[in-house]
């Protein structure tokens, strides 16, 4: 049986696509990886910001605490 060209020609454009596929899933799971470091990134960042200004309230509370009773 001899391939005709239009064959030929769906068969390498069937290639590319199935390349173009690989690469985009392969861009996929590298741009997924990165979105879940940043998330991760973010998450720290609120967590000690939350952490930092919750010490920071009550390092402030004991500092008021603490001169308000040395006055007479």
């Amino acid at each position: 049986m001899r391939l005709s060209v239009i064959q030929v020609v769906a068969a390498l454009g069937a290639a590319v696509c199935i390349v173009i596929a690989f690469i985009a899933a392969g861009i996929g799971l590298i741009s997924g990886f990165f979105m879940l470091l940043a998330v991760a990134a973010l998450g720290f960042i609120a967590w000690t910001a939350i952490r930092r200004a919750m010490g920071y309230h009550r390092e402030r509370n004991a500092v008021s605490r603490s001169s308000g009773s040395m006055q007479p």
